[in-house]
C-alpha cells in the first residue's frame, strides 16, 4: 500500500477549501482488515502487526475489506510519547503482548482508503473524511479519527498549543482532494527546530549501527555526524540495513554495502563511516553547525 506523503512548508497555508489536521508525533501505520485477519504495515511496506496486538486485536471491529491510514501513539503523562512508540514497535512478539498492557497503544486514523471492499482513493477528501468518523467514532478508542478543522485561526491555536501534548506541528489538505497515494501531495508544518535529513552512512557496523552521516537541507553544508543512537534507533536502522541487503542482488549494491568512507566529526576528527545509496531519509533536530551534533529523532516513515 503506498500511502499519501507531505511536502514541508514555512507557514501556515490559509485558502478556502482547506483542512487541518494534528500532526501526531508516532509512527505511519496503515491498518488492513481483510476477511480473515488484521495487517498492519509500516510506511516502508515492513508488516508490523506483532509489535501491535493490541490495535490489530481492536482494528478487528472493523468491518471486511477495509483500509486506515494513520499514525500510531502512545500516550504517557498527558502527552504521546515518541519514544514509547519506538519501543512499541522493535518488540519482540512475546514482548509485545507486555508492552501491550503497560504501554498500550492508540490509533489517530486520518484517512479510510477502502471501505466494506469499496475503493475510496479517488473520493474528495471531505467525504473520506466523513466516511472516517462515521466508521470509528461508534467504536471509540484505541481506534480515533484525528481533529481536523477548516478554519486556520483555529489551526493556527492548535500549532502554538499542541506541541506541549506531543503535537508536532499541523498537515494541511485540500477538501476536494482525492488520495495523493506515493505522492506529497499533502502540506506539513513542523515546528522549526525538527527537519529532514539525508541519511549517507552509518558508523559502527551493520548489526550494530552506532550514529548516522547526514546532510541537512541547509544549503551545501558538509555531512554532520549525529549524536548516538538510542537503542532503539540502532534496532530500527539495523533493520533497515538488513532489510536492504536482503534484497539487494547486484554486484555493485553489494560492494556499495561493503565501502567506507571519512567524515570529520566535531570533536573526534576523521570518522569512517559506511556510505548508503541510495540514502535514508531522517527526522533530526538541530539548529547550527557550531552546536551539539543533530540529534535523530526517527527514521522518516510518518508524513
Amino acid at each position: 500500500m503506498r500511502v499519501a506523503l507531505a511536502a514541508a512548508v514555512r507557514t501556515l497555508p490559509r485558502a478556502a477549501g482547506l483542512a487541518y489536521e494534528p500532526k501526531f508525533d508516532g509512527h505511519r501505520l496503515v491498518i488492513v482488515r481483510t476477511a480473515e485477519e488484521v495487517v498492519l504495515q509500516a510506511r516502508s511496506g515492513r508488516i508490523v502487526t506483532s509489535a501491535f496486538p493490541d490495535l490489530a486485536a481492536a482494528a478487528l471491529q472493523l468491518p471486511a475489506a477495509t483500509v486506515l491510514d494513520g499514525e500510531v501513539v502512545v500516550w504517557h503523562a498527558g502527552r504521546t510519547d515518541f519514544a514509547l512508540v519506538q519501543r512499541r514497535a522493535a518488540a519482540t512478539a512475546a514482548r509485545a503482548a507486555v508492552l501491550a498492557q503497560s504501554l498500550p497503544a492508540s490509533y489517530a486514523a486520518f484517512d479510510v482508503l477502502e471501505l466494506a471492499g469499496l475503493d475510496l482513493r479517488a473520493r474528495p477528501y471531505e467525504r473520506r473524511r466523513a466516511l472516517l468518523v462515521d466508521l470509528l467514532l461508534p467504536l471509540g478508542p484505541p481506534l480515533q479519527p484525528v481533529p481536523m478543522t477548516t478554519d486556520p485561526e483555529l489551526a493556527a491555536t492548535w500549532y502554538e498549543t499542541l506541541p506541549a501534548s506531543g503535537i508536532e506541528g499541523l498537515v494541511v489538505k485540500r477538501l476536494d482532494q482525492a488520495y495523493p497515494a506515493g505522492r506529497r501531495g499533502w502540506q506539513k508544518l513542523r515546528h522549526t527546530d525538527v527537519r529532514d535529513a539525508a541519511v549517507v552512512g552509518y558508523t559502527g557496523t551493520a548489526r550494530r549501527p552506532l550514529a548516522l552521516v547526514l546532510v541537512l537541507p541547509v544549503g551545501d553544508e558538509a555531512p554532520l555526524v549525529s549524536s548516538p543512537l538510542t537503542a532503539a534507533l540502532r534496532a530500527e536502522v539495523a533493520a533497515e540495513l538488513a532489510s536492504r541487503a536482503a534484497t539487494s542482488m547486484t554486484a555493485a549494491s553489494t560492494a556499495a554495502s561493503t565501502a567506507t568512507a571519512t567524515v570529520t566529526a566535531i570533536g573526534l576528527g576523521e570518522v569512517p563511516f559506511r556510505p548508503l545509496d541510495p540514502p535514508l531519509t531522517a527526522e533530526v533536530r538541530h539548529t547550527s553547525t557550531r552546536h551539539p551534533p543533530p540529534e535523530v529523532l526517527r527514521l522518516r516513515s510518518d508524513l
